[in-house]
């Protein structure tokens, strides 16, 4: 857990509430809910992500259920959408997580387009998320690294914008990074990279362009050990904010002198 973002007031503040973690880690993929429990507990996050089209969460009794895992006290629960491909069944999915989980209203809102690439389908996305903030959810949004609609969806009032970085799964790693600087820059709510990390680096890349946090799944489930990539990426995370905050040095073709020379003593 690091206490130090808190402590210095660098907490992640996502519809009202702080955090301070800025990884954010999907509960999917593992090969059992005791792998789930341990690579989430070493990644040291708050708010995992859960599919309420493959996940139980209390809907199917009998059944092991994600809740005795990752209780709702100790975790914040993010249900998404995954799976869905237009904007009606994407609002069903939302109001039925948040029965299931009495009046929960934050959200993480996907819509896909392509069975293959995974990529968003913007226009399904954009109406989806109108018809959610207007119905009281605290709608977190996945989109592509358009930077005009990154600033659409903020004016409609979504608490947090998370563009692809790479398209889902792929492990590419940050492959838009000027995209993704213009939205940071223009942002007026956290932007969270989602999909596309594969390894710690591209973590903390992401974090030292300005982005809020980190969403993964698969860069962790998928791993030889899942749990200490968790550990991995939960330290890549901190290290890249901590650059991202303390500046970093211009970059020079050349190197340039450590201590000035002006002023020393002739030899000779």
């Amino acid at each position: 857990m690091n206490h130090d973002s808190a402590a210095s007031g660098d907490a992640l503040v996502i519809a009202g509430k702080s955090y301070h973690s800025r990884l954010l880690t999907g509960t999917g993929k593992f090969k059992d809910l005791e792998e789930t429990r341990r690579a989430t507990e070493a990644a040291g996050t708050q708010i995992v992500t859960v599919a309420i089209r493959r996940t139980n969460i209390g809907q199917n009794p009998g059944e092991p259920n994600l809740l005795e895992v990752l209780p709702p006290d100790r975790y914040t629960l993010l249900p998404n959408t995954a799976g869905c491909y237009t904007a009606e069944d994407a609002v069903r999915t939302c109001r039925l997580a948040r029965e299931l989980l009495d009046g929960h209203a934050l959200v993480k809102l996907e819509v896909l387009g392509d069975q293959k690439t995974l990529f968003p389908d913007v226009v399904q996305t954009l109406a989806a998320a109108e018809t959610l903030v207007a119905d009281g959810f605290q709608v977190m949004v996945y989109t592509s690294d358009d930077p005009i609609l990154a600033r659409r969806l903020q004016e409609i009032g979504c608490v947090a914008v998370m563009p692809l970085a790479a398209p889902i799964g792929s492990g590419l790693g940050i492959q838009n990074r000027y995209n993704l600087l213009e939205i940071v820059e223009n942002a007026t709510v956290p932007i969270i990279v989602d999909a596309g990390v594969g390894t710690a680096s591209d973590a903390a890349i992401a974090m030292e362009l300005g982005c809020d946090g980190v969403l993964m799944n698969t860069a962790i489930a998928g791993a030889r050990d899942p749990v200490r990539m968790a550990r991995a990426m939960r330290l890549a995370v901190q290290a890249g904010r901590d650059a991202f905050l303390a500046g970093r040095i211009p970059r020079r073709r050349y190197a340039s002198a450590s201590s000035p020379v002006d002023g020393l003593i002739a030899c000779g």
